[in-house]
């Protein structure tokens, strides 16, 4: 009777990570706030290409991620749609420093910077068109 109750317990531990885990999927989450932390800024070297007017949606792909995918077609409607904004896509594998400095733990990893490059938004998995529009009114021209 024992490995029934361990059973069930193992199962309800799995919904539940699971849900959490479905909840935090694509959500773009804010910058946190550190007091004394300056503001974390990518440039067009460092991106490879050049920042976009009003703000630039930088995504991290991997060769073998469905959700990539997704996430560019996303990201590249986004980017025709509103003016000045640039989808820049980077493979997490040939960028590794970047994903080290920006703690890029899983594909696609996307940021938000506004016109100067600081980072606005980011978010893990892939995210809704919505949401990306609403990051980008977060952005200033």
């Amino acid at each position: 009777m024992t490995g029934v109750y361990v059973a069930v317990a193992a199962l309800v531990l799995a919904v539940a990570l699971g849900l959490v885990w479905q909840s935090r999927n694509g959500v773009m989450r804010a910058r946190p706030e550190r007091e004394g932390a300056e503001v974390e800024r990518l440039g067009a070297a460092e991106l490879g290409a050049e920042l976009g007017e009003r703000a630039t949606l930088v995504q991290f792909s991997s060769a073998f991620c469905a959700p990539c995918r997704a996430t560019r077609r996303v990201l590249t409607e986004v980017a025709g749609m509103v003016d000045g904004v640039a989808h820049v896509e980077l493979d997490a594998e040939s960028h590794l420093e970047l994903v080290r400095r920006l703690n890029v733990l899983r594909t696609p990893t996307v940021f938000v910077l506004d016109h100067s490059g600081a980072i606005v938004r980011r978010g893990s998995g892939l995210p809704r068109k919505v949401d990306i529009v609403a990051a980008l009114g977060e952005t200033t021209s």
